[in-house]
């Protein structure tokens, strides 16, 4: 039987996560479940969650005990539903950006590759509503990022993206110290190192429907300095 999970890391994210929810299981999936990890949410976004889960028997809520970032928040998130046997897991944002009806075709990539990755660059540009400013700085980001580690995939930076379980098992999630921008990178040039199959399939990317960014500087710098470590030490 299929047990695919979508896992949804959040931080104040109350005024995205009830549609996000109530979107997903509205897919036609058999089997789906949907794990939110909350990053201690001042805004009370654990909460609306809770709210959801008589409605929703396979929706599950990990609190994290504080603010601990995106990586952290991802890489308990992904041992928690290997823990439940998950036969496939998806990765994506609360805010919209990516679109949760794409996620069918992530699941269906998953047939024949062992990841699937949410490109918004593999067929030109797919980014909608982004500042010019910010285009420019990601695309730059993710070239560079991509010309150092010596990856070929087109987007190596986001993070909408399908597992087969053992791919998490086999990248030692645990040794990924890393953040933002820099977790994404590390878990894909894992994967590439141990030669699984990586196929990406295009979307588009919607700037955020509410509440702000939490892309910094801090973010952006691990991740320029993280590409020459991954080059050198592998």
């Amino acid at each position: 039987m299929d047990s695919p999970w979508v896992i949804i890391p959040t931080y104040n994210e109350r005024p995205n996560i009830t549609p996000m929810i109530r979107a997903l299981f509205a897919l036609d999936i058999p089997g789906l479940s949907v794990l939110i990890v909350d990053d201690s949410s001042p805004d009370g976004t654990g909460a609306g969650v809770k709210k959801l889960q008589a409605e929703y028997p396979r929706l599950q809520l990990t609190l994290q005990p504080k603010k601990s970032g995106l990586g952290r928040a991802y890489t308990r998130g992904f041992e928690e539903v290997l823990k439940r046997d998950a036969t496939a897991v998806v990765q994506m944002d609360a805010d919209f950006s990516h679109d949760p009806k794409d996620v069918p075709r992530l699941l269906a990539g998953l047939k024949d590759f062992d990841v699937v990755i949410g490109s918004r660059y593999s067929h030109g540009l797919s980014v909608i509503n982004w500042p010019l400013r910010r285009l420019l700085l990601s695309t730059a980001a993710n070239q560079y990022a991509r010309i150092i580690t010596g990856l070929s995939q087109h987007d190596i930076t986001g993070g909408f993206r399908a597992w087969r379980p053992e791919v998490l098992q086999a990248i030692d999630l645990a040794t990924v110290n890393a953040d933002g921008y820099g977790f994404q990178i590390v878990t894909i040039f894992r994967t590439a190192r141990k030669r699984f199959r990586i196929t990406e399939i295009p979307i588009i990317f919607t700037e955020r429907r509410e509440g702000q960014s939490k892309m910094s500087r801090a973010i952006m710098w691990e991740a320029f300095w993280l590409v020459w470590k991954l080059r050198l030490l592998g």
